[in-house]
C-alpha cells in the first residue's frame, strides 16, 4: 500500500460496543475536520431527550367515581351503570406512597413497545426497590432516561423496547442511579 502524505491516518470514530468490529478508513486530511463535524452532529441528533419534565405529586382534589364491579370485555356492549357498588379515589388508587411519588412525561419513543409514547404520563414511585426487568427512571451521567432495568447477576443495563433506540450498558466509571420504579402510564386518548 502506498503512503499518501494527504491521506490521514486519524481514528475518528469508535464503537461503544467492545464486540463490534472497527474498519479503519481513509479520509483525506482537508475533510478530516468537516467529517468530524458530521459525525458530532449526527452523534447529537440520536440523542434524544428521554424525559420532558417531572412534577411533584400533589392531591389538590378528592373525588369519587363510581367503579364498576364486573370487568368488561371488549367485544359486546354490557349495561355498566346497573353494575356500580363502589366508588374509588383516583389519588388512593394511583398512588402508593404521595410522599415519594413524582408524576414523569414522556419525551421519547425508545419505550414503545411497552406501550409508553410521547407525551405519556409516568407516575414514578421513588421508595419502591428497583427489580430485575422493572421499568425505571434513571440518571445516567446526569441525563434522565426511562428503560427497563435488566439485572444478571451482578451485571446491569437498561433496555429499551424499540429496536430503533439502544440498550444502554455501562463501562467502568459510569455512573447509573435509579431514580424510581415506575408503576403506572396515564395516556390521552383522544
Amino acid at each position: 500500500m502506498s503512503s499518501n502524505s494527504n491521506v490521514t491516518n486519524e481514528v475518528i470514530y469508535s464503537s461503544s460496543d467492545a464486540h463490534e468490529e472497527l474498519e479503519m478508513i481513509h479520509i483525506p486530511k482537508s475533510k478530516v475536520n468537516e467529517v468530524k463535524q458530521y459525525l458530532t452532529q449526527k452523534a447529537q441528533m440520536k440523542k434524544v431527550q428521554e424525559i420532558a419534565s417531572i412534577a411533584v405529586f400533589e392531591a389538590k382534589t378528592s373525588i369519587s367515581i363510581p367503579l364498576a364491579q364486573t370487568k368488561i370485555a371488549a367485544g359486546l356492549p354490557s349495561p355498566v351503570q346497573d353494575h356500580t357498588e363502589q366508588s374509588i379515589d383516583f389519588n388512593e388508587y394511583l398512588i402508593r406512597n404521595p410522599n415519594t411519588t413524582f408524576v414523569v412525561k414522556v419525551a421519547s419513543l425508545s419505550m414503545l413497545g411497552a406501550g409508553i409514547d410521547v407525551d405519556d404520563d409516568l407516575i414514578v414511585d421513588r421508595s419502591i426497590e428497583a427489580k430485575n426487568r422493572n421499568i425505571v427512571v434513571a440518571l445516567v451521567d446526569n441525563d434522565f432516561t426511562v428503560k427497563r432495568l435488566m439485572i444478571d447477576g451482578d451485571k446491569k443495563w437498561l433496555q429499551a423496547e424499540n429496536p430503533e433506540f439502544p440498550d444502554i450498558h455501562f463501562n467502568e466509571g459510569q455512573e447509573m442511579l435509579i431514580w424510581g420504579v415506575v408503576t403506572r402510564v396515564i395516556k390521552n386518548l383522544k
